[in-house]
């Protein structure tokens, strides 16, 4: 990942027990899971007041209940992206979609129209629950590339 030296530190333990290429293994709503190296990340000085990554961190391991408690308290479009990301791993689509409506004019978007996450949202809910590894591949791209953009703020 392409992440400042600071955060990439604070993230180092994480990331190496739960490789990206393990993370978010299904598109819709699981079990959490590494939640105690996640408040460790989250303890290191380079995560302090952080919300963004933080917000991106509970997703990466699952706890959709911790990133929407995140999420929904920052008030910009990039709260509104992760809290978009959440609804749609939980399934609620119709929701996501409105959270990503809010998340419009996000530079992220600007510099990757590839990503473009109401498309997503709607490749997902077709998929009917049904893992198919390109939309797995696909949602760690999306979470790479906004946690990566938040690291860099």
């Amino acid at each position: 990942m392409n992440l400042p030296a600071e955060i990439a530190e604070a993230c180092r333990e994480l990331f190496e027990q739960l490789p990206i290429e393990s993370a978010m293994s299904e598109l819709l709503e699981t079990h959490p899971s590494h939640s105690e190296l996640v408040e460790k990340t989250l303890s290191h000085p380079a995560m302090a007041n952080r919300d963004d990554l933080a917000a991106g961190l509970w997703l990466y391991v699952n706890d959709l209940y911790r990133s929407h408690t995140i999420s929904q308290g920052i008030e910009d479009r990039t709260g509104s992206y992760w809290h978009g990301i959440m609804h749609r791993r939980e399934g609620d689509f119709s929701n996501s979609h409105y959270w990503f409506r809010r998340a419009a004019g996000h530079p992220l978007i600007a510099q990757r129209p590839d990503l473009d996450p109401d498309a997503f949202v709607d490749q997902v809910a077709r998929a009917q629950g049904v893992n198919a590894p390109e939309l797995v591949a696909k949602q760690r791209e999306e979470w790479q590339a906004l946690f990566e953009y938040c690291a860099g703020l």
